[in-house]
């Protein structure tokens, strides 16, 4: 069995010291929901709950699936690589971008250096263009980790992604080789690649050419963040559907409007010659730090048996 833990939007604080000059950009309304909004709902105490009983159920990997930062800030990039230290190795860490780590132009070259040890392919050189970079790809034992990427900076108050007819050709690619190598494929993206998943102003551009893709050269998982909603949906037909896995941000803590902070715990294993993946999520469920199990389903094909369910 390969156990694989999920975790998204970190959104790393507080906020380090900010320039006027840094703030004459989209940073302002980025600081003003800070100030306003995020600053009381995004905790450290309820990350470090969130990640240290992740370390407890000890993953054979860790997946990030962006926004590790909030405005992008240098100051803030430099953070959060040293808390990616702290999470793990780059050997069983691996990351992805999303839209606040490329919340202003330039911002996505300075994160993607910064932390290219963490979302470097095997036997991919170290990174210099992001552009061409994505998707990589990572096996560890008989599962193939591939990690695209959707953000750009975008206008103020917008957040969409994207996802093009480079990056897809690039996938498809991996996606066929690591098929051949009867690998499990896990495809992770920030932006939910399904119709209706985010608002307007937050959706993925590409979410057809995505799917696409995907049908059309197999997965068996796909993973993402950017909504902060611990979400199940499926791409495919009856006969060949992937589950596509959401999960709550990292450090929401209580009194947000959003779920409080989670992350998912997926085990995948062989059952003949059918692959088995259940999906349990663990997070918290009140105004402490206690981390519980709130629910456990099974995503094999043709089969959605929740086994447990706490209010």
């Amino acid at each position: 069995m390969f156990r694989l833990a999920h975790i998204s939007d970190v959104h790393l604080g507080p906020l380090p010291d900010v320039d006027y000059r840094e703030l004459a950009s989209k940073r302002i309304t980025g600081y003003v929901n800070w100030q306003r909004n995020r600053r009381r709902h995004m905790r450290d105490s309820i990350l470090d709950a969130i990640v240290g009983d992740m370390k407890v159920a000890a993953p054979d990997h860790i997946a990030v699936t962006g926004d590790l930062v909030n405005l992008a800030l240098d100051r803030e990039i430099e953070m959060a690589r040293l808390w990616l230290e702290t999470l793990g190795s780059p050997h069983d860490v691996s990351i992805i971008p999303g839209n606040h780590d490329a919340y202003v132009p330039g911002a996505l070259d300075k994160a993607c250096r910064a932390w290219s040890a963490w979302m470097t392919g095997d036997g991919q050189k170290p990174m210099t263009d992001f552009r061409h970079h994505f998707p990589y790809m990572r096996v560890r034992q008989d599962i193939a980790l591939i990690g695209t990427s959707s953000a750009r900076a975008s206008a103020p108050f917008m957040a969409t992604g994207y996802f093009r007819a480079a990056q897809a050709a690039r996938l498809g690619a991996l996606l066929d080789k690591a098929g051949r190598e009867g690998l499990f494929r896990v495809v992770m993206i920030h932006h939910p690649p399904v119709r209706g998943s985010a608002a307007a102003h937050k959706r993925l551009f590409g979410i057809s050419l995505f799917q696409r893709t995907v049908r059309r050269h197999g997965a068996e998982l796909v993973l993402h963040g950017h909504t902060h909603e611990p979400t199940l949906y499926r791409i495919g037909g009856r006969d060949n559907e992937i589950p596509v896995v959401g999960v709550a941000a990292a450090g929401e803590a209580f009194g947000s409007r959003r779920p409080l902070a989670q992350y998912n715990q997926i085990d995948i294993d062989h059952e003949g010659r059918e692959w088995s993946i259940r999906l349990t999520r663990r997070g918290v469920t009140g105004p402490t730090a206690t981390v519980t199990e709130i629910s456990s389903e099974y995503l094999s094909p043709h089969r959605s048996h929740k086994v447990l369910l706490r209010a």
